[in-house]
This record gives structure tokens, C-alpha cells and sequence, in this order.
């Protein structure tokens, strides 16, 4: 099987592939974009794959773009391995349509839901007033917000939402997922549709934007879904800037309801310094860091070589998307 990948993937994962038993033949390609077979740079249009693992190496070097290209302009390819967990680009449906099998990443899941939860503990739990009362030598009682009996509305019960749904229950909330077919799950306590959402919106203490953006998420969170929120909650996106109207955000928060905004991604990335976000005293800024959990890369590396050993044995792919995901 001839493959192409990163040379930075493939210095962590060069012995597992030794031993994985697939006969491969590597396209490498390095951080300058250069793509190496046996050692020697080849030319782009020498590069055949039949699998292409475009891990996140591929993101953090400006690789990506030479990945898929190879992928779409190649009639080789039948297998594609993203970093990506969220596939709104136009490229990755391209890639479907085309045939080519695509797999998308979970990798991300546990770092992401571990964000979702310390950014909440943050607001909930005082943290600042213990250390105020210990650097003032004051014995002072400071109560707090449980998580236990929290209400958590969960929007896009996927892979993410789902690890964020485990752990709210580890505390004891109530959760309430949101996905496109709304199958029991036993680390939610209800289940209902993107339309459901205006009805559960008023019962949540915590909402999580974990959906991906298309026609009918876009700019979801609008004053309409706002005015629909509690009043003390919280709102975490950690699916795509272009949920939520900013705008409209702002005059919500400035308003009362929600308590506070937890963003780790915007309409504009970087955001700008310019921006009012920046500032704004009930908005928590981070940039676009929730994957960015010290296992990230290994969990990925991982789902990466156990799809190539299903791949070889001509078995289905985790997380294998297919053309219904785009049309749903």
C-alpha cells in the first residue's frame, strides 16, 4: 500500500508500521513541503497514495493544503485519515463525493471535554476568593455552585459532546444531548433534535455548542436562542465561530442572561486584538486551544494505525464518514 503522511507523524509511528505487518511504501512528506519515496524528493506528480494520513503535523507545519490537493487530484486514493473532528470545509465533501473513504478524528474528544469542564469548574467553584481570603489570612467561609443537579444541554452528541456528557454525569448532572438521530445514550439522561432546542433551552444551566456548522447552524445562536437561555447559565462553544451571532451575543450578555461566555473559537480566527471580545467582562477568550490536551497526538496516532489495520483487512474504518453526513 503506498501512503502519504508527515515526517513528523511518521518519526512517533515509524516502528509500529514496521510492525504492523502492512506491506507500505511512503510518500513523506517534511515540514518544507517537500515529499521524499526511499529517501529522494519526488516530484508532485510522481506521488500515487492509495491512503493519505493528513494528521495534524500536516496543520501545525502549513501542510494541509499539499494534503489535500494529493487527495483530490489524484485518482489513486481511496482512503483519507484527517486530524479534523468538525469536517465543515467544502474540501472534505469533495473528497466523499469523490469516492474516497474518509475518516475523520475523535482524538481531540478528551482533551476538549476536559477544557469544556475546568472552564465551568472556573466560573462555578471561587477559586480567586480562597487565595484573596489566604493571602489576607482570613478564615473565611466562601460557599460555592455544585455541579451535582446542574442541568447541561449538550448540542452535537457526537464524539465530543459525548465525552463532555460523561463527565458532567460523573458529577452528577442532568444531560440533555442534542444530535441529528436522537438514539439513547447512557450518558444522557434525554435526547431531542436541533428543533427541540428553543424547548430545552429554558431548563439549562450549562449549554455546549459541540455541533458542526452548516446551513442550519449557522449564526443558531441569535438573539431568538439567547432570550431562550437561563437565566445565571453558561454558554461554551467549542464547535465553530460561525454559530454564534457575536453581535448578538454581547447585547445578550451586557442584557444579564447568559451569566457568561466561554469561547474557544470565533467568526474570525485569530481573533483580532481589535476585537470588543477581548474585553468584554463576561466573556472567557482562549484561541482555539481545547484540543490542545497533552494526549491529543497520541490518541491520534493510535486511531490512525488501528483504521490502517481495519484498512488491510478490508474491514469499516472508525469514524468513517459517508456522503450522508453532508446531506443529513
Amino acid at each position: 500500500m503506498k501512503l502519504l503522511l508527515h515526517s513528523g507523524a511518521l518519526r512517533r509511528v515509524e516502528g509500529a508500521l514496521q510492525a504492523s505487518g502492512v506491506n507500505l511504501e511512503l510518500y513523506v512528506a517534511d515540514q518544507d513541503g517537500v515529499i521524499r519515496h526511499d529517501g529522494k524528493p519526488v516530484e508532485r506528480d510522481a506521488v500515487q497514495p492509495e491512503a493519505i494520513w493528513a494528521s495534524l503535523d500536516t496543520f501545525m507545519g502549513g501542510q494541509f493544503r499539499l494534503f489535500f490537493d494529493v487527495a483530490t487530484s489524484k485518482p489513486g486514493v481511496k482512503w483519507v485519515q484527517t486530524f479534523n473532528a468538525g469536517l465543515d470545509l467544502p474540501i472534505f465533501k469533495e473528497i466523499v463525493r469523490k469516492g474516497i473513504r474518509l475518516t475523520n478524528s475523535s482524538a481531540q474528544a478528551v482533551a476538549i471535554a476536559e477544557y469544556v469542564m475546568g472552564q465551568v469548574l472556573a466560573e462555578w467553584y471561587p477559586t480567586v476568593q480562597y487565595r484573596a481570603a489566604q493571602a489576607a489570612h482570613e478564615w473565611r467561609r466562601v460557599g460555592f455552585r455544585e455541579l451535582s443537579q446542574s442541568h447541561w444541554l449538550i448540542i452535537g452528541y457526537g464524539n465530543i459532546g459525548r465525552e463532555v456528557a460523561q463527565r458532567a454525569k460523573g458529577f452528577g448532572a442532568f444531560v440533555t444531548g442534542v444530535r441529528r438521530t436522537p438514539k439513547a445514550d447512557i450518558f444522557a439522561d434525554e435526547m431531542g433534535r436541533l428543533a427541540d432546542v428553543a424547548r430545552l433551552l429554558p431548563a439549562a444551566d450549562v449549554v455546549v455548542l459541540a455541533c458542526a456548522l452548516n446551513d442550519e447552524t449557522r449564526d443558531m445562536v441569535g438573539p431568538a436562542f439567547l432570550r431562550g437561555m437561563k437565566s445565571g447559565s453558561i454558554l461554551v462553544n467549542i464547535g465553530r465561530g460561525g454559530l454564534v451571532d457575536e453581535t448578538a451575543l454581547v447585547t445578550a450578555l451586557d442584557a444579564g442572561t447568559p451569566a457568561v461566555a466561554v469561547l474557544d473559537v470565533f467568526r474570525e480566527e485569530p481573533l483580532p486584538a481589535s476585537s470588543a471580545l477581548w474585553d468584554h467582562p463576561k466573556i472567557r477568550v482562549t484561541g482555539h486551544t481545547s484540543a490542545t490536551g497533552s494526549g491529543t497526538v497520541a490518541r491520534g496516532d493510535k486511531l490512525f494505525l488501528d483504521n490502517l489495520a481495519l484498512y488491510a483487512r478490508g474491514a469499516k474504518r472508525i469514524n468513517e464518514i459517508d456522503e450522508s453526513f453532508f446531506d443529513g
